[in-house]
């Protein structure tokens, strides 16, 4: 195999990028300034060691714990339990939210082996023990895991004096809140109903 035909390979091993995308991306980068590509390969090979899980929440973060666990100007009795770190971002992008978050790792899913121990449940527990939360909002997305993950959660918290709540109409069924617009990701969040 050649080094352009590994780097195709490597390059189409990337979410949401084909082998046609790859080729493309190859090329450009055969053509492109060789600083770039020097700089390109160091910030990729350093990413893991400069930014990590939050501690505390899971999101991603360069400082532990990150800034929206650490702020005083955020709403400390809400909390909002989403799938992946990529959704705290889009759903502070909507600028309606100000609350704490909670990442699970992904959704309960037993096809593909995901079950409650390889997600985030057990720090969440603790974390809704040891706090004041007054309102937990269930942010998986819409999609069977996401509304098993959702279920499994109103199920641990039934006993608990959390109200619990579940993002609105809005989101596309079958869709991912990461690839949500703005309009719709605060429109969910301001229209959202107990669970």
């Amino acid at each position: 195999m050649s080094a352009l035909e590994d780097l195709i390979e490597h390059l189409s091993r990337l979410p949401s990028i084909g082998p046609k995308t790859a080729s493309r991306l190859a090329y450009h980068l055969i053509k492109t300034d060789n600083g770039y590509n020097k700089l390109l390969g160091e910030e990729i090979a350093t990413i893991q060691d400069k930014i990590f899980p939050c501690s505390i929440c899971g999101s991603f973060t360069e400082t532990d714990p990150c800034p929206i666990c650490t702020s005083s100007s955020r709403d400390h009795s809400t909390i909002c339990v989403v799938e992946q770190p990529q959704d705290v971002v889009t759903l502070l992008s909507s600028g309606v939210y100000d609350g704490m978050f909670h990442v699970l790792g992904g959704a309960i899913s037993p096809i593909d082996g995901i079950g409650v121990d390889q997600l985030n449940f057990a720090k969440l527990i603790k974390r809704l023990k040891e706090g004041s939360f007054k309102e937990l909002i269930i942010a998986t997305n819409p999609t069977e895991e996401g509304d098993t993950t959702a279920l499994y959660l109103r199920q641990i918290l039934k006993d608990s004096d959390i109200q619990i709540t579940r993002l609105a109409s809005g989101l596309p069924i079958g869709g991912d809140i990461e690839y949500a617009d703005k309009i719709t990701v605060a429109r969910s969040l301001r229209g959202r109903i107990k669970f």
